[in-house]
């Protein structure tokens, strides 16, 4: 008996080794809470909450951003000692441990650790449970391994022996038992109880219980680890919170989350200001159903990027995306730099309050009938305050100090704008919603925009379009409406408050436009010379004529978007050369265009280039060049005729010294062959004799010319140097 409580007592400190240490023994990794411990106890990082079974935390707090992520809050309630189980899919694990936060709103609540799954196999993670539940065991096989431990067993009413039993497992063995049909084997469970050993047939076991908390804890985390392993891109995590009595606590992270996106409808009215409505397009890509969660939409976009905290670090570097909507086919229009004292461009009016109180009132409408013709005092008054609770709990600090000891400081950076969903959303597990977010007049001015790269014959019917929502309005499509018919679709980018933009929807057909090339000149403008260098300035002159032929029945205002080429040195010049705004790839000319006219429009820009020449005594053609420049001065004229005069007199020796040179390589042919003629020819003859004379003559008239040509070359380098100091000292302007 002394045995079996040391047994039952090394099992129990075993058990409790194991929770403290926490990942090794469940296989799972621990986030710990920092906090002091009270002297003289050890806190373990799975608490005897780990026995009661978790609480649910449903999501009531979603924020969405166009970063790819969104920040969701659960919250609830929990009574002493609980545990939160939640499911995450394996890929987000990494940014749940780089965000995620929680609170305890009790004065003695704290949070104790947050564990989560490892990566391992599935049958690594059950070999590490007390009861092995790898190869699907069987009854006897688990009893097996647990021998030693005690146990409840109730048996059948047509059993041989007591209705229940208590004791400690001995063992599982097979033995022989009589039957009709002669003897059978049967699996036989040993125990040892008060009275001594029995033996049980597992057949006539009707239920069976472990006594031991700690195993009955570890068969049901091994059959947890079971369930959550049916898919294996799902990991668990456990939160532990720690205190007395029931209170609220909540959870918060940031995970990967599809954008939210925006479209838009621009209704344009014949008398008034343009009327736009926005909605903001949200999904649930998720496996859990959103009932009644508050929502905001943040319109800024913060950095964020992905971190490998869940398998050991090698290399860090964050994942970007591309830019979104990069190749849709509208063309957007960029802001405008700078714009030349409007140029008579009237000023785009904000609509009236009073309209804006319409339109909020049609919003106000439309929901009443979408929830059945509540009262609409007591529905309005309700979203205001649900809005205004929701707007002051966003802006409120996270206070995390609270349960949870600071270890850094943080501050905000950059601005942003939220959209505050004013009612409760919800929405189905992997299902898309359309939001109303935008229900304002803005104010805009039709015109029409002629880009010759977009549509090479007709201008673009459009409008100046001005934010007057006092929101910041995302980028998105805008389907635009004459009146109620539909009129074209459009795309407009991140637009700020009051900021301009145009935008695009349709071919305007009864506008011709026609640019023609008109008279492209250049000319030099200035020719002067520095220490041996030429240079030269030329003006080009450039000329575009638009043919503008107006077909419709009322006046049109028309853009001319022309390249803005001013990084080429390109300026305009001109009275009708004045643009009236710059972009950044376009400039844009405003022209006015009367009904059922035809008119021209002519752009003029020049452009100032130079070049440079170095003077060199090889060839004269640049120098001949330059005197027959008309553009060149005088002064420059006369220098290079001077350093012409120079250069005729190196030309002279080199001439020389080339009639010298080919004279000597003459009489060294001519010595070969005499020498060999007087090889051959007897020496007493005649002409053995003029041989020799030739040869003599000759020999001095090759010593001569040595002489001479010593004498040019060093008048040669005399003179080539005096044209070389020439040059290179020549200036004139």
């Amino acid at each position: 008996m002394k045995s079996i409580k040391n047994n039952r007592k090394w099992w129990v400190a075993a058990a409790l080794t194991a929770v403290l240490g926490g990942a090794a023994f469940f296989t799972q990794q621990a986030i710990t809470a920092p906090g002091d411990q009270p002297a003289g106890k050890t806190q373990p990082v799975v608490a005897q909450g780990d026995l009661q079974q978790a609480v649910s935390l449903p999501i009531s707090q979603v924020i969405l951003f166009n970063s790819g992520v969104g920040h969701f809050t659960r919250s609830g309630e929990v009574t002493d000692h609980a545990r939160v189980d939640l499911t995450f899919q394996e890929d987000d694990i990494n940014d749940l441990i780089k965000s995620m936060t929680l609170r305890d709103y009790s004065e003695t609540g704290r949070i104790s650790a947050v564990t989560y799954d490892s990566r391992d196999p599935i049958d690594r993670t059950l070999k590490s449970f007390a009861i092995d539940l790898n190869n699907n065991p069987t009854f006897s096989s688990i009893l097996n391994q647990a021998r030693g431990e005690p146990v409840e067993v109730t048996l059948l009413n047509n059993a041989n022996q007591p209705g229940n039993l208590v004791g400690k497992i001995v063992g599982v063995e097979k033995q022989k038992v009589a039957s009709k049909d002669g003897a059978t084997e049967a699996e036989v469970l040993n125990l040892w109880c008060a009275e001594g050993m029995r033996s049980v047939k597992l057949n006539e076991v009707q239920r069976l219980r472990f006594s031991n908390p700690v195993i009955e804890n570890e068969m049901r985390r091994a059959l947890e680890t079971l369930s959550q392993s049916h898919d294996s891109q799902k990991k668990a995590v456990s939160i532990y919170f720690d205190g007395e009595g029931k209170r609220k606590v909540d959870v918060g992270y940031v995970i990967e989350n599809p954008i939210w996106k925006t479209s838009y409808r621009l209704v344009l009215k014949k008398d008034g200001s343009p009327f736009l409505q926005g909605w903001a397009v949200v999904e649930n890509p998720t496996d859990e159903d959103w009932e009644g969660v508050s929502m905001a939409l943040v319109s800024g976009r913060p950095i964020s990027f992905q971190m490998d905290l869940y398998n050991p670090l090698y290399i860090t570097r964050p994942v970007v995306e591309p830019e979104l909507f990069a190749g849709l086919r509208p063309p957007t229009y960029d802001r405008v730099f700078a714009r030349e004292n409007n140029n008579g461009l009237p000023p785009i009016n904000s609509p009236q309050p009073a309209m804006e109180e319409m339109a909020k009132k049609s919003m106000q409408e439309q929901q009443l009938r979408f929830r059945g013709g509540a009262d609409p005092k007591e529905l309005k008054q309700a979203e205001k305050m649900y809005a205004a609770d929701l707007a002051a709990n966003l802006r409120k600090d996270l206070d995390l100090g609270r349960n949870v000891q600071s270890v850094a400081t943080a501050a905000a950076l950059g601005d942003y704008h939220q959209y505050i969903i004013e009612h409760p959303v919800s929405l189905g597990r992997q299902k898309s919603a359309l939001l109303p977010i935008v229900n304002k007049d803005v104010g805009g001015q039709r015109v029409s925009i002629y880009n010759q790269s977009v549509q090479a014959k007709h201008p673009l019917l459009g409008l100046r379009f001005k934010n007057s929502s006092g929101m910041p309005l995302m980028q998105g499509p805008i389907t635009v409406f004459e009146g109620s018919v539909y009129a074209g679709d459009s795309r407009i980018l991140d637009l700020q408050k009051d900021e301009e933009r145009l935008i695009s929807y349709a071919v305007d057909l009864g506008m011709e436009v026609s640019p023609k090339r008109g008279n492209n000149t250049s000319k030099i403008t200035e020719v002067k010379a520095v220490k041996g260098v030429v240079y030269t300035k030329t003006l080009f002159r450039e000329e575009l004529v638009y043919n503008i032929s107006n077909r419709n029945d009322k006046e049109r205002t028309l853009l001319l978007e022309h390249a803005n080429r001013k990084d080429q040195g390109f300026t305009f010049v001109g009275e009708n050369s004045k643009p009236l705004e710059e972009a950044n790839d376009v400039f844009r000319f405003q022209v006015s265009v009367p009904a059922k006219k035809d008119l021209s429009y002519t752009i003029v820009e020049e452009r100032s280039a130079g070049t440079s020449v170095q003077l060199t005594n090889n060839a004269d053609d640049t120098i001949r060049y330059f005197i027959n420049l008309r553009e060149a001065p005088e002064a420059l004229k006369l220098k290079l005729k001077e350093a012409l005069t120079i250069k005729s007199t190196w030309d002279i020796v080199r001439q020389d010294i080339q009639v010298a040179e080919r004279r000597i390589e003459t009489i060294t042919r001519d010595q070969d062959r005499l020498r060999k003629n007087l090889r051959e020819t007897p020496q007493e003859s005649k002409l053995y004799k003029d041989y020799l004379k030739t040869l003599e003559d000759q020999e001095a008239e090759m010593k001569k010319l040595h002489e001479d040509l010593k004498a040019m070359q060093a008048k040669e380098a005399t003179s080539r140097k005096a044209l070389d100091s020439y040059l290179a000292n020549l200036s004139a302007e």
